[in-house]
């Protein structure tokens, strides 16, 4: 069989099946850094886990819609397709009637698959808009917090988000790198849309090779590249705001700050210095920091004069903002850049997400991509996405969110489509009580996860190699004909197929539709997007020949200046889009919304504190899988122990918990615990464990355990708070928790979620 090329989140690749049926997988040939994420494809596709048949719950089926603790536990029913599209059509049409629009939630998170028509989430907000609007979520779990911060900062979040100084502009100009949360490797092989060629794993690999020295503070030295010039600053988690505003008293105090900056293309900054002098009572300096971070006095002040010394990028990954007052690591890192001077100048100044995923510091072309309508919403409720829990066990309740007050909506229909909140939400047990309160839960889902577990009627979907569609990410340098290599497992469909059926029992077919099938929307879609091509001046090939070469090169262009350098180059004609027109290192704004958790410049808010529960954990992204996809693959499988996901310690916090390695251990604190499966390393900080997110949630109800239920898999979601990083984003707080680690003597509970529950 001949190769079928197609792409995902972790990059290009071709597929072919063999003469015996099998799948095989293999790189794009132009990328050079292969993700170890495509080891899970083959061995998931076909996983037993697949869900084969639309089914219903039972309890649902036989009592109709309504609250119910069963959810999770309940068996299911697999019925015909008619019968599935006919209650899931008719579901909607009663909650519309009886309750309004605005008491469905559109559920979907986007990751569902790298294809532009097959976007999970545009295919179901399209539908539900055609039948009259949904509650909304807003922002992302990703990097949600920084999404609302910046634009009060500095006008815009793209900027900083998208269009940052690109690795090969660093090589050339910068002398010294500050990375805030690491620089992991781990994460660079991931991109929405995917990458063809993953540049960003070579240029973190050989960036020490350019003279470029790397300052990398995190708890985890496997977040520092492995290059000549790198050096670790193993810091206390949660505590980097602290360094921060320690290497700021430095800089001001040593009159090593850039007066002249701070004062034509910032405001404010007399407000944060005299907050680094003690205006509060607390001096800010070195001792100061040291005390909380765990770096000492005498490093801080001799990182904060090698910065500045030269050209220096200070850089914040998304995780920090992924954590209890995450707004300010992100404003006390642009602090530290602009007391430098050196924002708007190539290769200096601030970056936020560098290492945090694939195409930050990437030089792929900034083109518009393929992308289907998803219509007006004419419903104005909303929620910040990670607000899903609130919003399902506080209906009628106020929250605040940057700046204004709204209401949380009384759900009855919870739609999920491209999405596995049981993997992205913190308090797995505070989630299933919140998922036991809908009417109705409708979930489309490749394979029995523990959302579709918890739903009520499950709608089997096909995978990204089971259908045809157009793929690219937002800097790829390729637009990928993404080829259909299998039959769909079982009577799986494609989302178009199944969000179809339902608009034509609703009535609304033709609107959903517009009279295409998917095969004309592709068509379609590619052509429209080659006419814009067209009046940019860049020649696209017609459908056909794009379809049978697989691929089209994207055009290139010349690197365009950040809008930093036109700001820095002229800040009267060309202001940010902030209320001075300059960097707010204090905002009039947010210091006026009243919120003592996000007040109006950057501060140290101390952390939790916990005895019971030492050691800090550190929910990180998986090395072995995208989020929770893939974990039924054989890379994700691999790194088990035991059957279990595997947790990190320092072998010295081991040894005084009598742990060994390859030992099964219990993880708790006062919300949840889990088993997880002991790695020994030396590179991980004491009193640090790390836990990355995504084993499926396994739950075994034990009354006797914290939150009421013992996940057998080792999904850190049990333990971490379901609390926001403040009034002002409501953004995730995932990253981090307080727990406590025993060796677990007893019999293992086998890990059950490998099976489908039918």
């Amino acid at each position: 069989m001949s190769w079928s090329p197609t792409t995902s989140h972790w990059g290009a690749f071709r597929a072919r099946t063999t003469a015996s049926g099998e799948l095989e997988i293999a790189p794009h040939p132009l990328d050079r850094q292969p993700s170890p994420l495509l080891g899970n494809v083959a061995g998931s596709v076909r996983h037993p886990t697949r869900v084969r048949r639309p089914a219903i719950r039972r309890g649902w089926l036989e009592r109709g819609p309504g609250p119910s603790e069963h959810r999770g536990a309940d068996e299911f029913v697999e019925v015909s397709w008619e019968t599935a599209t006919e209650l899931v059509a008719a579901e909607l049409d009663r909650v519309r009637r009886e309750h309004g629009n605005g008491a469905i939630f559109g559920g979907s998170y986007g990751w569902g698959s790298a294809g532009r028509f097959h976007h999970t989430q545009s295919q179901l907000h399209r539908l539900l808009n055609v039948l009259g609007g949904y509650t909304a979520s807003r922002d992302t779990y990703s990097h949600g917090t920084s999404a609302v911060l910046l634009p009060h900062l500095v006008g815009d979040a793209g900027t900083l988000l998208y269009r940052a100084d690109t690795w090969g502009t660093i090589a050339a100009n910068t002398d010294l790198v500050v990375a805030f949360g690491g620089l992991p490797l781990k994460n660079v092989s991931v991109t929405p849309g995917g990458n063809t060629e993953h540049p960003t794993a070579t240029a973190l690999g050989t960036i020490g090779e350019s003279g470029v020295e790397l300052a990398v503070v995190s708890p985890l030295a496997d977040d520092v590249p492995k290059t000549p010039r790198a050096r670790w600053y193993p810091i206390v988690p949660a505590s980097d705001v602290a360094l921060m505003l320690g290497l700021a008293h430095t800089l001001l105090t040593e009159n090593r700050h850039d007066a002249t900056f701070l004062d034509r293309y910032c405001t404010g900054f007399d407000t944060v210095a005299g907050y680094l002098l003690g205006a509060d009572g607390t001096v800010k300096d070195a001792e100061w920091a040291a005390v909380r971070c765990g770096i000492s006095a005498a490093e801080i002040r001799a990182l904060a004069r090698r910065m500045a010394e030269g050209r220096t990028l200070v850089t914040v990954s998304w995780s920090l903002q992924r954590t209890r007052h995450g707004e300010q690591p992100v404003w006390a890192g642009l602090l530290l850049a602009a007391m430098l001077g050196q924002i708007g100048l190539p290769g200096g100044g601030f970056g936020h997400g560098y290492g945090s995923i694939g195409d930050v510091g990437d030089d792929g072309p900034l083109l518009p991509l393929p992308t289907l309508p998803q219509g007006h919403n004419p419903v104005r409720t909303f929620i910040p996405v990670a607000r899903i829990a609130d919003l399902l066990l506080r209906p009628g309740e106020r929250y605040d969110y940057n700046g204004a007050t709204h209401h949380y909506p009384d759900i009855r229909l919870v739609y999920w489509a491209g999405g596995n909140p049981f993997h992205h939400h913190q308090d797995l047990n505070r989630l299933r009580r919140a998922f036991a309160r809908p009417d109705t839960i409708v979930v489309h889902e490749p394979h029995w996860t523990a959302t579709a577990r918890h739903a009520d009627i499950v709608l089997p979907a096909t995978t990204p190699l089971e259908r045809e569609d157009l793929g690219s990410g937002r800097r790829d340098t390729h637009l990928i004909a993404m080829h259909r290599v299998l039959d769909p497992v079982g009577e799986a469909r494609d989302d178009y197929t199944i969000l179809a059926g339902i608009a034509q029992r609703l009535g609304v077919g033709e609107r959903f539709t517009e009279g295409r099938t998917a095969r004309e929307w592709i068509v379609h879609l590619y052509e429209g997007w080659r006419g814009r091509l067209a009046e940019r001046g860049h020649d696209a090939p017609p459908f056909g020949r794009f379809w049978a070469d697989g691929e089209w090169r994207l055009p290139t262009a010349a690197e365009q200046p950040t809008p930093f350098a036109a700001f820095r180059a002229d800040p009267v004609r060309r202001p940010l889009h902030t209320p001075s027109g300059r960097i707010e290192l204090f905002s009039s704004t947010v210091a006026g919304f009243g919120y003592p958790d996000c007040p109006g410049h950057p501060v140290w808010l101390e952390p939790e504190s916990d005895v019971e529960h030492p050691l800090w954990l550190i929910a990180n992204q998986p090395r072995t899988r995208l989020h929770g996809q893939g974990d039924v693959g054989a890379t994700s499988q691999a790194a088990k122990v035991r059957g279990r996901e595997p947790i990190e310690l320092h072998p010295g916090d081991a040894a005084e918990r009598g742990i060994a390695d390859g030992d099964v251990v219990r993880v708790f604190n006062g919300r949840g615990a889990c088993l997880a499966g002991a790695r020994l390393n030396d590179g991980v900080r004491r009193g640090v464990a790390v836990l990355a997110t995504g084993a499926w949630f396994d739950p075994l109800d034990d009354p006797a355990q914290p939150g009421g239920s013992l996940c057998v898999h080792g999904n850190p979601n049990v333990l971490t708070e379901d609390v926001p990083t403040s009034r002002l984003a409501q953004g995730c707080s995932g990253q981090h928790a307080r727990v406590q680690v025993e060796r677990y003597d007893a019999t293992p509970p086998p890990v059950r979620i490998l099976r489908p529950p039918l």
